[in-house]
């Protein structure tokens, strides 16, 4: 019965990535996610039932459109197997109730910024609003779970990023700043003063390996918003257990 659960929350995953996709092509060309219906970017053709199985269709049709033979993005299958993986590992690890609810939400935000920072260099304003939201409604239904550490992880979040923007002299995005606020007001000031840690870490540790296998140089653009919203992953999965053990580590 548990891994009938499994491959159902999957399967949403799968669904819900194959929705993502849409959100990440349309967005940033500022086209409507609900008008037109899906259709071939090169030939326009209408998509059909069959065109639309997350990942299957990719499988099926070879990574090509049926009518036109337009080559697919590799992105299509991989942020639906992606959304699909992550909202497994969190109803793994927080079961079917308010909160793992609100993080398949937020992870859902995450993967589409990330997706289209790393393509676009951008963050847009519309699905930040969105996370905001969300978040709120979240925090409506989460009511017994308290109100200012969440405020506070919003404050601490996108404050401590806008003060390494300011002091940076813009090197860090404004979008970066309210990604980050965004995600505080999801899992408050402790996991969030985590979060910044791991985030800053594997985004330096990903630059310099960039950088030393010639992939990018110095000056080029590195996305922030993937290395964040893995930083927030480890965070709700390990991170009481981390600041525990650090905890430990301080005391002796």
């Amino acid at each position: 019965m548990k891994m009938l659960i499994y491959i159902l929350i999957f399967l949403f995953g799968t669904i819900i990535g194959s929705f993502l996709n849409v959100v990440i092509y349309r967005v940033p060309r500022k086209e409507s996610i609900i008008y037109p219906s899906s259709h071939c970017p090169r030939c326009g053709h209408e998509l059909n039932g069959i065109d639309l199985i997350p990942i299957l269709s990719y499988i099926l049709l070879k990574g090509r459109c049926r009518y036109c033979g337009e080559k697919i993005s590799i992105r299509y299958p991989v942020v639906e197997l992606l959304t699909g993986i992550v909202f497994v590992i969190i109803y793994s690890k927080f079961g079917l109730d308010v909160k793992a609810f609100s993080y398949m939400f937020l992870s859902s935000v995450l993967i589409s910024a990330s997706f289209i920072d790393l393509e676009h260099k951008i963050i847009p304003n519309s699905i930040i609003i969105a996370g905001f939201i969300g978040a709120l409604i979240f925090r409506l239904l989460m009511y017994s779970y308290g109100f200012l550490d969440y405020i506070l992880g919003f404050l601490l979040g996108g404050g401590i990023l806008l003060l390494i923007s300011l002091l940076s002299g813009g090197e860090m995005g404004g979008g970066d700043v309210k990604l980050m606020a965004l995600i505080g007001f999801f899992i408050g000031w402790k996991l969030v003063l985590l979060n910044l840690l791991l985030g800053v870490v594997l985004g330096a540790l990903a630059g310099v390996l960039l950088v030393l296998f010639k992939i990018k140089s110095r000056k080029d653009y590195i996305p922030f918003a993937p290395y964040l919203s893995l930083g927030w992953l480890i965070s709700i999965l390990y991170g009481y257990e981390i600041l525990n053990y650090y905890l430990k580590l301080i005391r002796g």
